[in-house]
């Protein structure tokens, strides 16, 4: 027996107390310890005061970032009470900021409808910050409580008089449990401030930033709700309908909201709530929306003759093509899975979503015919390019278009099998094609030719995507299938690294291949698998010595520091220009080159600018690039 085993008794378990859990295992507690983890201490505390105003107490919410990097969270609801709870013994303010599972939302009757359900937010908060003050204004007065690492360091303690109600929190993230940053973006905040703006009708939210050299501020308020929510997502595209339908239904003190608009575009974008909250994974509530949607439009055209007897219905997919639409629920009682609450699992949302859209939805098709026309024109369409979509996905597969087994020819693959390890360039041109296969690492690195500019997928239809060569190549090479079929852990390469000319045309191309990637392979995003190579733009030489800069900041740096030297200089515009020695050296080496790798922060700020930049409407980029101009350096012309 060994020594470690005859050791392990009683002595060796360990039991961690009231906020201790949550500093040793707060991924448990907030997903991550990156920056999503840190803005998620934001949500925490803004949620109570949602909260607030669900309930009917609150109406204005200010979120500042301090000029220290601290969070305040202020709004003008009830304030937490601050008499003592039975239980604890303790103010009921510093019961909530300090034992786990408290609060006013476990039926007690403080709130019928709330977002922070477990009760731990404030209390988790609290622990991962190194300074956390509550003030409470109540009864005509101000009550002040701080803590340090969760731990109460000054108690309950009136201050001074008040005329209104409200709670303040100011918090400093813990950079010992932060350690990849405690820096909170302006941006990041924006986004879900907005969001929470449109989802909660009438309630005004406000963010300052104070920070040196950052200062700024906005506010949001919407008198149309999702309605509002609609417009914003589809403010760049063309809708079908003029304005956004809007539903709203109550039963078993479930309350229903949705709002809709179809638009002449491909995508579908479905996002769902349940109190507040983004419910990433969907859920019942989005599961029944779905369903009912389908229904009641095949219901309608039916009734109307235009779909005929012995005609197929339209699927699911035909009726959503082109549709943005927002999903809210308020439960009193929602069901989560996990605390990060990303999918609502209660099964009568399904039922009571499915009776009250399908009712409502239904009476609007036959209240406006025209719109009732459109919206089932649109999905005839859609199904008429499914359809050919389909045919074009077998013919491909008959003639090894999406099979891994017959890799596109033009494909130099590297030996390695093991994906972690495998890179796959995706090279402009045969040209430096040529280098970068008589350059690269032949285990590691692959290289993938693309010939032109690529089809626009924001302007396609999936038939001709399906029946873009260049595009099958690229997701035959990766390997992971495509749309419904797509399958990040079957990608042959955690590397997609895409390698364009340091021009005008060069980006374009880049543009056009991150549309697709954006539109068709986002998960390779989310899994950080695309990359963008960084050529130098200038190379210097000196004798024999060679020096490669990337920018004219560079250059202009080098020629002060060099005044007197004897050299030569060439500017590289294409990667061709350079000899694949030079690509290797500069662009290919895992031990000199500089990649880019690409990551969408926000999804729908994504969705929006890529739609802008490559959808169909024109006036927009018009404008954009009117009022981009002045920025513009070294056009090619």
């Amino acid at each position: 027996m060994t020594e470690e085993f005859q050791n392990y008794d009683a002595s060796q378990i360990q039991v961690l107390e009231g906020l201790e859990a949550v500093r040793k295992r707060p991924g448990m507690y907030i997903g991550t310890t990156s920056i999503e983890g840190l803005h998620h201490l934001v949500w925490e505390i803004v949620d109570n005061s949602i909260d607030e105003a669900l309930a009917g107490y609150a109406d204005h919410i200010e979120v500042t970032i301090e000029a220290d990097n601290s969070i305040t969270v202020e709004d003008n609801g009830r304030g937490i009470p601050i008499d003592i709870q039975q239980k604890t013994g303790l103010p009921a303010v510093e019961t909530v900021y300090t034992m786990l599972h408290a609060g006013g939302k476990f039926g007690g009757g403080g709130y019928k409808v709330s977002g922070g359900l477990h009760g731990v937010g404030a209390a988790v908060v609290n622990a991962l910050s190194t300074e956390l003050t509550v003030e409470v204004s109540r009864n005509g007065k101000v009550y002040s409580l701080k803590f340090e690492r969760g731990i109460t360091v000054q108690e309950l303690t009136e201050i001074g008089e008040s005329d209104h109600t409200g709670t303040r929190v100011n918090f400093i993230p813990d950079p010992a449990i932060f350690i990849d940053t405690v820096d909170f973006k302006f941006s990041m905040l924006e986004n879900r401030i907005r969001e929470l703006a449109f989802l909660n009708k009438g309630l005004r939210i406000t963010l300052e930033d104070k920070r040196e050299e950052r200062e700024a501020f906005s506010t949001f308020y919407y008198e149309g709700g999702i309605q509002s929510f609609v417009d914003y997502i589809n403010e760049d595209k063309t809708p079908i309908i003029d304005e956004p339908i809007y539903i709203f239904g109550e039963q078993d003190d479930i309350q229903l909201e949705i709002a809709l608009q179809y638009t002449e575009g491909y995508e579908t974008k479905i996002l769902s709530f349940a109190n507040n909250i983004h419910t990433h994974e969907g859920g019942m509530h989005e599961q029944g929306f779905k369903s009912a949607l389908t229904r009641a439009i095949n219901d309608y055209a039916r009734k109307q003759n235009i779909i005929k007897d012995g005609d197929d219905n339209l699927s699911g997919e035909d009726t959503r093509e082109g549709l943005t639409a927002i999903v809210s629920v308020k439960h009193p009682n929602p069901q989560f899975e996990g605390q990060t609450k990303t999918k609502l699992g209660n099964s009568e949302v399904r039922t009571i979503t499915e009776r009250l859209f399908n009712e409502n939805f239904g009476k609007f098709l036959m209240e406006n015919p025209r719109e009732g026309r459109a919206i089932v024109d649109k999905g005839i369409l859609a199904q008429r390019a499914r359809t050919a979509a389909r045919r074009a996905r077998e013919m491909t597969r008959k003639k090894s278009g999406l099979e891994i087994a017959n890799l596109p020819g033009k494909l130099a693959d590297c030996s390695s099998r093991d994906p972690e390890k495998c890179e796959l360039f995706i090279v402009e041109g045969d040209s430096a094609g040529g280098s970068a296969k008589q350059g690269r690492s032949r285990m590691y690195q692959a290289i993938l030719p693309i010939r032109g500019k690529i089809l626009n997928v924001e302007k396609a239809t999936l038939d001709r995507i399906l029946n873009n060569e260049e595009i099958r190549s690229l997701f035959t090479a990766m390997g992971t299938g495509f749309g419904s079929e797509f399958d990040v852990n079957k990608a042959r390469y955690h590397k997609l690294i895409l390698m364009t000319d340091a021009d005008v045309d060069g980006a374009h191309i880049r543009t056009l291949l991150l549309t697709l990637i954006f539109r068709y392979m986002r998960p390779l995003i989310e899994a950080g698998y695309v990359y963008i190579a960084q050529p130098p733009l200038y190379q210097i030489r000196q004798g024999k010595k060679e020096i490669y800069l990337d920018s004219d900041d560079e250059l202009d740096q080098w020629r002060q520091e060099n005044p007197d030297a004897r050299y030569s200089i060439q500017r590289y515009k294409g990667l061709g220009e350079m000899n694949y020695e030079q690509l290797w050296e500069t662009t290919m080496n895992p031990e000199n080159r500089r990649l880019l790798q690409v990551k969408v922060e926000d999804a729908q700020e994504a969705d929006q600018v890529m739609d802008m930049l490559m959808g169909e409407e024109v006036e927009p980029r018009r404008i954009f690039i009117e009022e981009s101009a002045v920025y513009v350096k070294n056009l090619d012309i």
